[in-house]
């Protein structure tokens, strides 16, 4: 179950309405800093998780 075409088109079309085009690539940037960021910090979680998990086997 997910977001087809429509539902993607739908989308873009909306944010471009809301930011204008000149602010979506600043906001898109945003968007993936955020996401690296958080990627970067449940690292070490998801490291330490997983051998956790090895230890017990």
């Amino acid at each position: 179950m997910g977001i087809g075409p429509t539902g993607l088109i739908m989308i873009a079309l909306a944010a471009l309405l809301l930011f204008g085009s000149k602010k979506l690539p600043e906001l898109g940037r945003a968007v993936g800093r955020t996401f690296h960021e958080f990627k970067a910090g449940t690292k070490p979680l998801i490291e330490e998780m997983d051998s956790g998990e090895k230890k017990d086997s």
